[in-house]
């Protein structure tokens, strides 16, 4: 015997005998049933436990079909020890259609992840009656937008992982190092309607024959290394023939140029960096749908080991996004180096419109273990030649008469003459020559500190700008040379010293000269002995090598003749050599690498502006745009994330820790760049071209 309340109690009201009514239950056969005393309170429901049981329940699965074909919805009585596989049986067995089920599975659209792991039970997983399953093909076409700015269709896995998926990708397209390279979600154009995307969304998609037919996807793409070196046995043309994606395509029109141009400021960079995907996470996890857009991009600015005989598509759709970022402004660079751009891009436009063969096959190799070999071998018969690993124990020194400028607020003091002796890693100079043997005025260590370029090769003006950390921020001081070798020189110096490296390194040679050729490219003056260009005989729509900004500021004749003028210092360079000079020179610019976000820093009031590049974290102010205070990787002792508050922690030496929350994506992008970066420092040649997955999830993924 039971009682159940007659009426609900209004507050303050007691529960006395009155206010219970006693009911009884009677259970009989098949039926559960009750009834009161007045005769209006009964129910009937049909007893289904016998035939499955007390703890099974209704689960609803939705079927998507492929081919176009219409979906299905099933139900299924289960149980909570029902492991996902017997689940995906059953289903498939209420199916009845005779179709290869193999490459789908279970979606759990309420919690947005992937059933994938078929020995777990229901339980396991947490699935009850109220889950929304769905049954769904895991490779699905993307519309994936290359570095070249085509856009082509590719079958991708929708429930592997971002980091797994970049890789197939790459592997289809035949790009080496894939972990250089991520998917970025295109930044809203609240321009468009997304309808009318949609519906011409096929007619922007670019015809090519991808290796192993349009949109394939196979696992056998794959090149054969040479154990030893990690080299691909066989040149890039000989696996899979002529790649269309290893050719430059022409220029836009300016008229479809200016329509994509969009100035942007710091704060815009942060947002459109906001967009890059979570390489330990699924796709259908962040939101990415079939047929969704995305955007392929080199996202680490650390390129390894590239080599012209193997990486022509690599090379290729990396300096296409060189080229659109110079194209787009998207990196800021000088009137000067506009027009060396404009003028390596008509010489590959050029190149490339001309009818000779590409052949990558002969492109010469440049392995510093090979060469030093070498080196010795001849060393050891008696013969001469440049060494490339110096003696350690001679160092090298530079002693010169400069101008030094340190800024301050409120004046424009000029230039003033010093002598100046470059050691080890640290500047010191001195009233004259003939002091040089006592105190030094001042020391500037370098290591840790930027190196920033202030040239202009016309006005014969070759200066370096240092900025050098300190406890409160950065000492900004200018340094003037005379000309372009002693300029080449104390940069290289000052660049190697930045990374804690001195002048007896093996890379200061030759980057005297890389940094020699890059003002050389500068130049608008014709080689000695060579006439000035014929304008009236040349063909050249000079706008489309330039950003739109640029072109408006001057006259189309005027800017044809400049670009010819600097076209002459390149005119020799074969095609190839003139991609790798353009990314070489993409590289010498100031703001080359560096991702911009919105943080807010712990004890802070005001938000700022955070630069990450592949060797250094940049603190900016948000208004000037100019850097307060860097932080090298080098001297980073450990990172980590408070996933609670969204925060972010890092210890440095000397006992300097910041921290910060981020305000334009979450934490989570910031802390894949740094851990990224980080396990990029670790590759090397003789790892056969294999990834550690494990290490780079280490870094990147966090623990959630």
């Amino acid at each position: 015997m039971f009682h159940l309340l007659s009426s609900p109690l209004s507050d303050g009201a007691c529960l006395t005998q009155s206010s219970l009514i006693p009911v009884s239950f009677h259970f009989s056969g098949d039926f559960k049933e009750y009834s009161s005393p007045a005769g209006n309170v009964e129910s009937r429901t049909m007893i289904t436990a016998a035939e499955y049981g007390d703890t099974s329940w209704e689960l609803s699965v939705h079927v998507d079909q492929k081919d176009g074909d219409e979906s299905m919805r099933f139900k299924l009585r289960v149980k909570g020890d029902l492991h996902v596989g017997g689940l995906m049986l059953k289903l498939v067995e209420k199916i009845k259609a005779p179709q290869d089920w193999s490459d789908h599975a279970l979606w759990w659209e309420q919690r947005k992840c992937w059933l994938l792991k078929t020995h777990w039970t229901l339980d396991k997983y947490g699935i009850q009656a109220d889950a929304d399953l769905r049954y769904t093909p895991q490779h699905k076409p993307l519309l994936l937008q290359l570095p070249n700015m085509k856009t082509i269709k590719i079958i991708v896995s929708l429930s592997c992982v971002v980091f797994k998926v970049v890789m197939d990708i790459c592997q289809t397209l035949n790009i080496r190092r894939p972990e250089e390279l991520s998917l970025l979600k295109p930044p809203d154009d609240p321009s468009k309607k997304k309808k009318k995307k949609d519906k011409n969304s096929a007619q922007d998609i670019w015809d090519i024959d991808l290796p192993g037919g349009p949109g394939a996807y196979s696992k056998t793409m794959t090149a054969t290394y040479d154990p030893e070196n990690g080299m691909p046995v066989s040149a890039t043309s000989l696996w899979f023939g002529e790649n269309p994606l290893a050719g430059c395509l022409p220029n836009l029109p300016p008229a479809e140029l200016a329509k994509i141009y969009q100035p942007l400021s710091l704060v815009d960079k942060a947002i459109n960096n906001a967009g890059w995907l979570d390489s330990s996470r699924s796709l259908m996890e962040q939101d990415i749908q079939d047929e969704d857009k995305l955007l392929l991009r080199f996202k680490y600015n650390v390129f390894f080991d590239l080599n012209p005989k193997y990486d022509a598509v690599r090379i290729t759709q990396l300096y296409e996004q060189a080229r659109w970022s110079i194209l787009l402004e998207e990196i800021d660079c000088t009137e000067e180096e506009m027009l060396m751009f404009a003028s390596l891009q008509y010489h590959i436009c050029k190149l490339t419109m001309s009818s000779e063969p590409l052949d990558h096959s002969n492109e010469p190799e440049i392995d510093e273990v090979e060469a030093a070999l070498s080196n010795l071998e001849v060393t050891l018969e008696g013969g001469n030649t440049d060494r490339i690993l110096e003696d350690i124990t001679d160092i090298p020194e530079l002693a010169d008469s400069l101008r030094l400028f340190r800024p301050k607020r409120l004046t424009l003091r000029p230039y003033k003459e010093y002598w100046f002796v470059f050691k080890d890693t640290t500047i010191s100079y001195f009233k004259n020559k003939e002091t040089a043997s006592g105190e030094p005025i001042e020391q500037f260590h370098l290591r840790g500190c930027e190196v920033v370029p202030d040239v202009n090769v016309t006005d014969k003006k070759f200066g370096i700008k240092l900025l050098l950390p300190v406890a409160d921020g950065m000492n900004e001081v200018y340094i003037r040379c005379d000309n372009e070798t002693q300029y080449a020189k104390w940069k290289a110096a000052c660049i190697l010293a930045s990374k804690g490296k001195t002048m007896a390194y093996s890379s200061y040679k030759s980057e005297v000269r890389n940094i020699q050729s890059f003002l050389q490219m500068k130049s608008l003056a014709p080689p000695p002995g060579q006439a000035a260009p014929n304008l009236d005989s040349m063909e050249m729509n000079a706008e489309c090598f330039v950003s739109p900004r640029y072109a408006k500021k001057h006259k189309n004749k005027q800017l044809t003749a400049r670009i010819l003028e600097a076209h002459q210092n390149i005119a020799r360079l074969s095609l190839m050599e003139a991609k790798m000079r353009f990314i070489q020179a993409w590289q010498s610019l100031p703001e080359f690498g560096i991702n911009y976000y919105i943080v807010r820093f712990k004890g802070s009031k005001k938000d700022e502006i955070l630069g990450i590049s592949y060797n250094r974290l940049i603190r900016l102010d948000m208004s000037s745009g100019l850097p307060v205070t860097t932080w090298r990787f080098a001297n980073m002792k450990q990172w980590n994330v408070n996933w609670e508050i969204r925060q972010v922690t890092i210890e440095f030496d000397q006992n300097v820790t910041i921290a910060f929350c981020c305000l334009s994506c979450d934490c989570k992008v910031v802390h894949e760049f740094i851990g990224g970066y980080i396990f990029l420092s670790t590759r090397s040649k003789d790892q056969n071209e294999t990834l550690d997955d494990e290490l780079f999830h280490k870094l990147t993924g966090g623990q959630e």
